[in-house]
């Protein structure tokens, strides 16, 4: 064929593919609509992005931004396609053509999707591309304007990097795990240990690009409030696929102070708890303090914008019954507090952050709660038993108040503000098999049974960052989710806002183009 009748035929198959998006008038999905879908990301993008079932590298790509053993087994259904993006039109095309064809787009950043909802499905049907959003992870900082564009496959290590390298006053309050993603931390509010100071994540967002269901990429003006609204803290997935974020920087102190205590069960760890419920939320913004509870083991786990001095006086006057003392503290810049709480100790390299993680070496779940009241006394020790339990995980337990309770609930998507603290139940194993992960399972979800009288009621809280499909999961995998089913989850995450967010849902995704087994479907008419 010659050049001109390629080019020619180019155009006719990108025609086709752009020109007709919406799907048969029934719901049903074009004939061959997989193998169409496929040939349109031919023509529409550059080779050597796309990868399917016959690449020989998929696998390896599909792994790549893996962290959960649970989700790498032969039975997960996978993508018919993953688009390694570098550029915002990649992901506008990648979006077009699933458009044009019946085929449902989905994206991932880091990977940390708790539920791999960001790369595989519950369900065969219907079938599903991913978009790898890992390459677009450019973060470029303004230090005078004290503001970072962000590119959503960046990791929170990235953005910790590059502000280090421009400023040692300006800081992000992301989280302790270096190798989150940007775009999914950002889009379900992201909290870390700068948040009693600063709040979220997503609090800080100034404006954004997002390719939206019908491939146009939108910034804040464009896309207007509502969805500006949604795309901080409504969870990833939801509205269309956000490409960069514009983020307002924080400013650290010169000098910050750490410190991490253990307290036995046999060392007060039952008092300890009890009394942290009331200490933690109540203390200064400048300081963190949050608790981990595994064996027989409370660790406590201190980050102050501040000296050494005054964290000293600032426990022994709030909190003496910890005994904290200055050779229990350490000085140290803002982004040595990063590296300390990211691995563990002192003396890392910076360059660390930049690691993007290695193939899953764990099986994982995890589930989230809220608490709005002080759990009594009795509930901490009775609690030590199911730490003794085989199968036994690890709690995590994370102190709001400060600038957190000073925001409205419907500020943003998310609403659990005025929490004392939230509760994350990880359960984690290495062994294959049934066995082992009925064992691990049926731990973490006993004690979150247990738990069931102590924490936010009606409904029930839980983070959406911590996805957890336990909660329910939309019922119609053809394309119509029920709205009143995935209220049952949904109002988990979003309490008052979900509605909002199912309003903005039938605004800019009337079809539910971009859906999974959690996502939030449009409010009905």
């Amino acid at each position: 064929m010659a050049a001109s009748q390629c080019f020619a035929f180019a155009l006719l198959v990108s025609c086709i593919a752009f020109c007709h998006h919406a799907p048969a008038a029934d719901g049903a999905a074009p004939a061959n609509q997989t193998g169409d879908f496929l040939g349109c990301l031919a023509v529409n993008l550059p080779p050597g992005i796309v990868y399917t079932h016959a690449s020989q590298s998929y696998p390896s790509v599909l792994e790549s931004a893996i962290k959960n053993l649970r989700f790498v087994t032969p039975g997960t259904p996978t993508p018919v396609a993953l688009v390694e993006a570098t550029d915002a039109s990649h992901v506008q095309g990648a979006v077009r053509c699933g458009a044009s064809y019946g085929v449902h787009v989905r994206s991932r950043s880091g990977g940390h999707d708790y539920e791999g909802l960001s790369y595989r499905s519950v369900n065969s049907t219907p079938p599903f591309a991913v978009v790898d959003m890992g390459a677009i992870r450019e973060v470029r900082v303004d230090v005078r304007r004290e503001t970072a564009w962000v590119g959503s496959g960046a990791t929170l290590g990235d953005v910790y990097y590059a502000i280090a390298n421009k400023s040692a006053r300006l800081g992000f309050p992301g989280s302790v795990g270096p190798t989150v993603g940007v775009g999914g931390f950002l889009s379900g509010g992201g909290f870390g240990l700068m948040l009693r100071k600063h709040g979220l994540g997503s609090d800080l967002v100034l404006d954004a690009t997002i390719v939206d269901a019908k491939g146009r990429l939108l910034d804040r003006a464009a896309m207007g409030e509502d969805l500006f609204w949604a795309i901080r803290g409504g969870g990833g997935g939801n509205f269309g696929i956000v490409v960069s974020w514009k983020l307002r920087l924080v400013r650290v102190p010169a000098t910050v102070t750490v410190f991490t205590i253990r307290r036995s069960r046999d060392q007060s760890a039952t008092d300890l708890l009890t009394k942290w419920q009331q200490v933690a939320p109540s203390l200064p913004s400048d300081v963190f303090l949050r608790v981990v509870v595994q064996n027989q083991v409370a660790q406590f786990e201190s980050l102050y914008l501040g000296t050494r001095a005054n964290l000293v006086a600032t426990m022994a006057a709030r909190f003496p019954e910890l005994g904290v003392n200055s050779s229990n503290c350490i000085e140290m810049t803002w982004i040595q507090s990063v590296l300390y709480f990211a691995f563990y100790g002192t003396g890392q390299p910076m360059e660390r952050l930049l690691e993007r993680g290695t193939k899953p070496d764990r099986f994982f779940k995890a589930k989230s709660d809220y608490v709005e009241e002080s759990i009594p006394r009795h509930v901490w020790e009775s609690n030590w038993s199911w730490f003794l339990k085989d199968g036994a995980g690890l709690l995590i337990l994370d102190p709001y108040g400060g600038e957190m309770s000073r925001i409205a609930p419907a500020a943003t998507p998310f609403p659990h503000r005025q929490a004392l603290y939230n509760v994350q139940y990880y359960g984690f194993w290495s062994e294959s098999g049934a066995a082992a992960s009925d064992l691990h399972m049926s731990w973490i979800r006993g004690l979150y049974r247990e738990m069931e009288p102590y924490v936010s009621k009606n409904p029930r809280g839980a983070y959406v960052n911590y996805r957890d499909l336990d909660l329910g999961v939309n019922d119609d995998v053809a394309g119509v989710a029920s709205y009143e089913k995935a209220r049952v989850w949904g109002e988990a995450y979003f309490k008052g806002n979900f509605e909002r967010l199912a309003t903005v849902k039938a605004k800019v995704d009337p079809d539910n183009f971009f859906m999974n087994e959690q996502s939030i479907p449009p409010l009905p008419n």
